[in-house]
């Protein structure tokens, strides 16, 4: 896999996402609190943009009219027909075996060890062909 720098932390704050694009694919960025995960921006139902999909959590009830939210902010819903898929993982609810969105690694890198690389530069042989007058004003 090859690394793409997509954002600063301060562009994506907690609760937040940002739709990049990298290697030609379109990705949503997710901040949970401060750890950022990666979905492909494409529902596998019938190819709805997820970056437009209202981030939801995740409501189960043991019996009949008694009922347990958790996980805040941490599901997304499809635009299209609902269907929802954990931002961590990138699995649906109703399916997560077999329905899910590709999800790709995303993490944090300190902004001076980019810069120090390690780069390779390309480099290309250089021949000096003819000698030049230079004169200094």
């Amino acid at each position: 896999m090859v690394r793409h720098i997509v954002a600063a932390v301060d562009e994506i704050p907690p609760g937040g996402r940002k739709l990049v694009e990298a290697d030609g694919k379109k990705i949503v960025v997710f901040n949970l609190g401060g750890e950022f995960f990666a979905l492909l921006d494409r529902c596998p139902h019938q190819g709805s943009a997820l970056s437009g999909g209202i981030l939801c959590g995740l409501t189960l009830s043991d019996e009949p009219g008694r009922y347990h939210f958790s996980r805040a902010g941490e599901m997304l819903r499809c635009p299209w027909h609902n269907w929802e898929f954990d931002i961590r993982t990138g699995k649906s609810w109703f399916d997560p075996r077999r329905t899910k969105v590709r999800a790709f690694p995303a993490h944090v890198e300190a902004g001076q060890a980019l810069i120090e690389g390690p780069y390779q530069a390309e480099t290309f042989p250089v021949k000096v062909e003819a000698d030049y007058v230079v004169v200094e004003v």
